[in-house]
């Protein structure tokens, strides 16, 4: 089975309903360090609460919305009623796999011992993720105020153990495919059309366990392994013989 295209991972979510200290029910505040996320409303409606060094700001989800966001954007969703999502995620699914920071108080995120204890799951797991998510809106309402950026500095010292993984599953997944649509391109430029016997079809059914995930009970599809291979270097330019003029003359128009 090859990976998902662009080799993001997909998750199915049924956001949390229960009801936090402010009022408002949903899932744990945190932060991804190197890859970003998308949200496919399918169902319910409610909304992302960001908090970025630009500031806080609170975007409605509603069916058929697709709302996304880049590493550093801490986020928390709010559960208005029956909200239900598709989540993709870059670098093959890796905020489930390690590049996640919850938004503890600063006396949490800065003893490592303290972070794991809050951050796992352990005993009756719908109390201890209850815990971790209130646990995380307390930071995250603290957070704010200020020190956004102390946030940030702790949040590296959590993970940074953790790059060189990071750096290898990006290298063999998102990386490979990109390179590999390169070499593809750079094959059909000099009429070599071998790749196009491989064509095959791939699915994965809908799993039907749940965990407690972050933000809700999550259905995480299977993320296939990539087998690294030896991609060629590619050109920097268009192979010879390709036009040198530019189908785009000037940079594309922005959609609206």
């Amino acid at each position: 089975m090859t990976p998902l295209p662009g080799s993001v991972g997909i998750s199915g979510l049924t956001v949390y309903d229960w009801e936090a200290a402010d009022g408002l029910c949903g899932g744990t505040p945190h932060m991804h360090l190197v890859c970003s996320e998308a949200y496919v409303v399918i169902d319910g409606e409610g909304s992302v609460q960001t908090l970025t060094t630009s500031g806080f700001a609170d975007t409605p989800l509603r069916p058929g919305d697709i709302v996304w966001f880049t590493p550093g954007t801490i986020h928390r969703l709010v559960n208005a009623g029956g909200l239900r999502l598709m989540v993709l995620m870059q670098n093959s699914g890796l905020p489930e796999a390690g590049d996640a920071v919850f938004t503890f108080p600063p006396a949490v995120l800065s003893d490592p011992d303290a972070y794991q204890a809050a951050a796992a799951l352990t005993g009756d797991h719908a109390a201890a993720a209850r815990r971790r998510r209130d646990l995380a809106l307390e930071g995250f309402q603290t957070l704010r105020g200020g020190g956004l950026r102390e946030f940030h500095t702790e949040a590296h010292r959590l993970k940074r153990d953790l790059l060189d993984a990071w750096w290898t599953r990006w290298r063999d997944g998102p990386l490979a495919a990109t390179l590999a649509t390169g070499a593809q391109l750079a094959s059909l430029k000099t009429g070599d059309l071998s790749h196009l016997d491989h064509g095959h079809v791939s699915r994965l059914e809908r799993p039907e366990d749940s965990l407690f995930g972050m933000c809700g009970l999550l259905r995480p599809y299977p993320v296939p392994v990539p087998v690294p291979v030896s991609v060629p270097v590619l050109p920097t330019r268009p192979p010879r013989g390709s036009s040198d003029q530019s189908p785009h003359p000037h940079p594309p128009k922005e959609p609206s």
